[in-house]
């Protein structure tokens, strides 16, 4: 059976769908979609915590479904801007399970991945595959990837 690691970069997905169509990932449907006929080595959602109960309710549906929840704090600075991303921790993720899984699966449009992808492919020669709004994708990361899956309407609530 073929292994997959699967790494979501959350708050990507939640604004690129959210921007490009008005509605939410469906994480359920998702998983259905990418675990079929696979043997999954880790799945994982990579957010930003901010603490909230409705935050709190959503990453326990996650964790339902099968994914472990990797949280970060919100840090705000005293000039008004955020810092919160999960780019090197994914990166990290990715390349220790690249040894171990045949399909990598990513889950965002942000073009830094995008060497990642091409890292996996040549010096693991693993697939990956990049799930992303198709509009909202850097072309990078879609050329990088052994195949780019758009995010339409199958995979949205409502």
């Amino acid at each position: 059976m073929t292994t997959v690691a699967i790494f979501v970069d959350t708050q990507n997905v939640y604004y690129t769908v959210r921007d490009a169509y008005g509605k939410q990932f469906d994480y359920r449907r998702f998983w259905a979609t990418v675990t079929s006929s696979r043997d999954v080595l880790t799945a994982r959602c990579y957010a930003i915590d901010r603490g909230d109960a409705k935050q709190r309710g959503f990453q326990n549906t996650l964790r339902k479904i099968g994914f472990d929840v990797k949280l970060k704090p919100f840090i705000q600075r005293a000039d008004g801007s955020a810092k919160g991303d999960w780019d090197v921790g994914i990166t990290l993720d990715a390349i220790e399970y690249a040894a171990q899984a045949d399909v990598i699966v990513l889950v965002s449009g942000d073009g830094d991945f995008d060497l990642l992808a091409q890292k996996i492919r040549d010096v693991h020669g693993k697939r990956v595959e990049v799930y992303g709004v198709a509009q909202l994708t850097a072309n990078s990361l879609i050329h990088a990837a052994s195949r780019f899956i758009p995010i339409k309407e199958e995979l949205l609530l409502g």
